[in-house]
């Protein structure tokens, strides 16, 4: 214990992210979620957050295929009218995208156009902490999530991410939501129960920061032992006859890594678990070179993890209380590049999906041809976005969130 610290064993292993050592959280067991279900109102809704990590192209996602411009700028990338998804005479989907055009044309699926922020930048990291922290002009040290955990009593089961580590995202404060991966971690080799255990435990006389390590590491383990107990639980005809899970493929043909994350959503809402917001994810879409294979097989695993998701929210009352945000951290630039992909641009498309959210669009298109240096010009400010959802889905006061950000979308709802 003398040459491996509670915090250093923390941020090497990469079972949560830094800003997660502030937490303090106790310990909790599905026990401790399922005797809050009956404290929750009914009515109160849950959100899903999907991010789409690498920056997906909103313009071969969102296919402004009636402009002239668009062909133009990306001969080569752009899709002919007779494969676009039609969603009216000037835009339709990507075909890998068929279950989500099936749900705009119920009314499901809300489209929200030319998403970014004032003066945007084109850094994967940079963009994302954006994103995550809500303050464009200065990312700081909490997630937009976190900041609400903090206001809603920072109870780390109000917030829990199926992603490696805890995204910036849910760090708030004085408080963290949990980060519980999908895949099972795997301790360093010749760690034992017994040390798991005591890297843990508080101890006498260590310091402020090793003992919020060791409370954030109980609660994580907690968590864990909380999904599992969920899986075990899970209705069994959901599962493989074989009680197997099929392995994800590079190519989509079986579970991707964001269908087990969704899953394990469902599973917890169909649970009745307190937790009000879930953060999911899915890479790869850094696509500068041969962006139109790979983008349409990652798009292909998105509809399906998605709308297999929504098709079984449907049939509860809890899920019918679920709305569902994919987002990335910009899009690509209007004009392709010499590689037959794109490079990282800045405004991009939200997709809503959810029974309380009313499809269509939302938002102006942003021009093909009135360009920022090449780039899209953003129309609708995410912080639009975030309020909203604040307001109309976590039952939130927006302000001390959001700097007293005053943009809503009135009709999303």
């Amino acid at each position: 214990m003398d040459t491996l610290t509670r915090r250093r064993f923390l941020l090497t292993s990469g079972v949560v992210g830094a800003g997660a050592l502030a937490a303090g959280a106790g310990a909790y067991s599905l026990r401790d979620l399922l005797d809050t279900s009956g404290d929750r109102d009914p009515q109160a809704r849950t959100l899903v957050l999907v991010t789409l990590y690498g920056g997906n192209d909103g313009l071969n996602t969102v296919i402004p295929y009636g402009d002239p411009a668009y062909r133009a700028a990306r001969p080569e990338l752009a899709y002919p009218d007779g494969e676009v998804l039609r969603l009216d005479d000037d835009f339709g989907l990507n075909p890998a995208l068929a279950g989500l055009h099936q749900r705009w044309s119920g009314g499901g699926l809300a489209i929200v156009r030319g998403v970014g922020y004032p003066k945007p930048d084109r850094s994967h990291f940079r963009s994302m902490d954006i994103w995550h922290t809500a303050q464009p002009d200065r990312p700081g040290n909490t997630g937009w999530l976190g900041r609400w955990l903090d206001s809603a009593g920072g109870d780390p089961r109000l917030a829990v991410s199926f992603e490696p580590a805890l995204p910036p995202l849910l760090a708030g404060a004085q408080s963290a939501g949990a980060a519980v991966p999908v895949t099972e971690r795997k301790a360093a080799k010749g760690l034992s129960a017994e040390t798991l255990a005591a890297l843990a435990a508080a101890q006498a006389g260590e310091s402020a920061a090793r003992s919020r390590a060791a409370a954030c590491f109980a609660d994580l383990r907690s968590v864990d032992e909380m999904i599992r107990e969920v899986r075990d639980a899970a209705d069994p005809d959901t599962a493989d006859p074989d009680g197997e899970q099929a392995p994800a493929t590079a190519t989509g043909g079986a579970r991707t890594p964001l269908d087990a994350q969704l899953d394990l959503v469902a599973q917890c809402v169909e649970a009745g678990v307190s937790t009000r917001a879930f953060s999911v994810s899915l890479g790869g879409f850094d696509t500068h070179a041969d962006e139109k294979q790979l983008q349409a097989v990652l798009l292909g695993q998105l509809d399906r993890a998605l709308t297999g998701f929504a098709d079984r929210m449907s049939r509860t009352e809890a899920g019918r209380k679920v709305v569902v945000v994919v987002y990335s951290e910009f899009g690509r630039r209007v004009r392709a590049n010499a590689s037959d992909g794109t490079d990282h641009g800045t405004a991009s498309d939200v997709l809503l999906l959810g029974a309380g959210v009313r499809g269509g669009w939302h938002g102006a298109a942003p021009s093909l041809t009135d360009l920022d240096d090449g780039d899209l010009k953003f129309t609708t400010d995410f912080r639009d976005v975030y309020a909203t959802l604040l307001e109309r889905v976590l039952d939130t006061d927006p302000g001390p969130i959001l700097a007293d950000w005053r943009g809503r979308l009135d009709k999303l709802f």
